[in-house]
């Protein structure tokens, strides 16, 4: 009988995080080797629909309003009968909440026999207090999964054992990012909402809008300095949340207003990649290891991107693209400009980054990876005396 993994997600938001756990669902349940099966705190996302695609019709929700409240024992005590009635042996959660309310519910359930948590940014803006919380789920868990070694790092850092971590680096399906063959450059630029003119060269930033940390604000004064070099360079910005107004407002300050293109959530990547010339990644805080950077590389295209998370753990400085120092405009738009003169080199890096997505970041390396994972702490657990590890979960669940 297979053994039933259930993948902890906070939402099905369009996130690094939350397509990254469709996308293991999707691997895992194509390799058939485990029975997959997916809960949230939240249903709302554009993820969902796909998640319901692949077969996932029956996704629990146990929403959440504070961790400090009866909703929480409630939502636990739900979550605690869903374990025990699917029989779950793998519980594996990816981002803060899910770490804290998974772990506590298997230990109220005792079970399942195996429990992964996970952590996929460097230092951030948690609180003294949601750092302790985060501690003690992660003392529950038998695994913590980082998804860069800067991260697993950071982790040790904070006192988790190094022996307990697994660095499992995010997989990238290539065929993702490749537009339509028959897409021409003027079809594409219509679908994405850019301006027609075949004489401007796009740069591309794809980050959300939510937080002042991915810094699109560096990119802008980059690319003013671009502009000042390449004038026939423009600029695009795909994501959203309700830092766009102040961004806009910032593009039009620096004379950038008819070169600099909001384009809102991306539902065109492969296109809007194909038609772009560099990619960049301006992030100045918490970081793990970037779906953007590998998205880049896997469309060919050189990265420059800053010194955070596992950035350098993807890019190959002066081979795949550069790195630089958090908020350093002028950096930045020194080694645009330099690839925008240069063709020829930036296609050469573009091809060297898809060969190492290939080779290093493949969603086969990744199910691989995790599904050695998975059966190694199934083999240490059947070894292990039940009554010990409940009493660890007892203990821990009472702290």
């Amino acid at each position: 009988m297979k053994p039933n993994v259930l993948l902890f997600i906070d939402s099905f938001a369009q996130g690094g995080t939350e397509r990254q756990v469709v996308q293991l669902a999707r691997l895992l349940s194509e390799s058939g080797r485990y029975q997959i099966h997916l809960a949230c705190l939240s249903g709302e996302g554009v993820l969902r629909a796909e998640a319901e695609r692949l077969g996932f019709a029956d996704i629990p929700e146990f929403p959440l309003t504070s961790f400090y409240d009866r909703n929480m024992l409630s939502q636990l005590r739900r979550c605690a009968a869903y374990l025990r009635e699917r029989e779950i042996d793998i519980v594996e959660t990816h981002d803060f909440y899910t770490n804290i309310f998974g772990m506590f519910a298997s230990a109220l359930a005792r079970r399942p026999r195996v429990r992964i948590a996970s952590r996929r940014e460097t230092d951030g803006t948690k609180t003294r207090k949601q750092k302790w919380v985060q501690q003690r789920a992660f003392a529950l868990a038998d695994c913590i999964v980082a998804n860069a070694e800067a991260v697993r790092q950071e982790l040790i850092r904070d006192g988790v054992p190094a022996v307990k971590i697994q660095t499992i680096y995010n997989g990238m399906d290539t065929s993702r990012v490749a537009p339509r063959p028959d897409l021409r450059r003027g079809d594409a630029l219509a679908l994405l909402g850019l301006p027609p003119d075949g004489e401007r060269r796009f740069v591309s930033i794809v980050a959300n809008m939510r937080h002042a940390n991915k810094d699109q604000a560096t990119f802008l004064r980059a690319a003013r300095r671009v502009r000042e070099a390449v004038p026939e360079a423009a600029f695009v910005l795909a994501g959203e949340g309700e830092l766009r107004e102040s961004l806009v407002a910032l593009a039009a300050e620096l004379g950038l207003a008819d070169r600099a293109f909001f384009t809102g959530r991306c539902a065109h990547v492969p296109e809007l990649l194909a038609v772009s010339e560099v990619c960049v990644l301006s992030s100045n805080g918490t970081e793990g290891f970037s779906n953007s950077i590998i998205e880049y590389m896997a469309a060919a295209r050189p990265v420059v991107a800053t010194d955070i998370g596992g950035a350098r753990e993807a890019v190959v400085e002066g081979e795949t693209g550069y790195i630089i120092r958090p908020g350093d405009d002028a950096a930045l738009a020194a080694h645009l400009v330099s690839l925008l003169n240069d063709p020829e080199r930036a296609r050469r890096m573009g091809e060297r980054g898809l060969q190492i997505v290939k080779e290093k970041f493949s969603c086969a390396a990744q199910v691989e990876s995790v599904e050695s994972l998975y059966d190694r702490l199934l083999t240490k657990k059947r070894s292990a005396p039940q009554t010990n590890i409940e009493r660890s979960a007892r203990h821990e669940s009472a702290r």
